[in-house]
Parts: C-alpha cells; sequence; structure tokens
C-alpha cells in the first residue's frame, strides 16, 4: 500500500511541477505561443497521463480491498465467527 501511496504522490508532485512550469514560460514569453511553450504544455500532458494512470491504479487497489472486506464478512457471517465478539448479537449460522 505504502508504493501505491507513493507512486501517487509522486506522480501528483510532478504533475503540478509541469503546470507551475507552464506558468512560468508563458510569463517568460509574453503569453505568446513559443517552442518553449509548446514543449511545456507536452510536458503537462504527459504528467496529467501519468498521474491518471496512478490514480487509477489506487483505485483499483481500494477496490479489491473493498472486495476481500466483503467477502470476508460475508465468511465470518456464515460460519458464525462474529458470534460472541465484544457482545455482538450473533446473526450467523451456527458452525
Amino acid at each position: 500500500m505504502d508504493n501505491i501511496v507513493d507512486s501517487l504522490n509522486s506522480a501528483y508532485q510532478e504533475f503540478v511541477a509541469a503546470a507551475a512550469n507552464v506558468l512560468e514560460t508563458k510569463e517568460s514569453s509574453a503569453a505568446q505561443k513559443t517552442a518553449a511553450t509548446d514543449a511545456a504544455l507536452e510536458n503537462l500532458k504527459q504528467k496529467w497521463e501519468l498521474f491518471r494512470v496512478a490514480c487509477d491504479q489506487a483505485e483499483e487497489f481500494v477496490e479489491s480491498i473493498k472486495q476481500r472486506i466483503g467477502s470476508e464478512c460475508l465468511v465470518d457471517e456464515a460460519t458464525g465467527s462474529m458470534a460472541g465478539k465484544s457482545g455482538q448479537p450473533s446473526t450467523g449460522l451456527p458452525p
């Protein structure tokens, strides 16, 4: 999980830096279209795509964890593993 968070953070930081670079490049070129502004915009586009990929990977990880937790809860409920834990009423079938 740490790798996913680190990857997402890194991609975000690179995207923000690329956006700042676009603004600085446009400012230094007096908002005129130049090769430098085109290159900065292309870099921003690439960083945006990488950030989206990192977000998609994080979302897939979260969904897989949600499914695993849901499956474990169903198994616990079906086997009665939750019965007797911390005063909770037994809702599962007897083992």
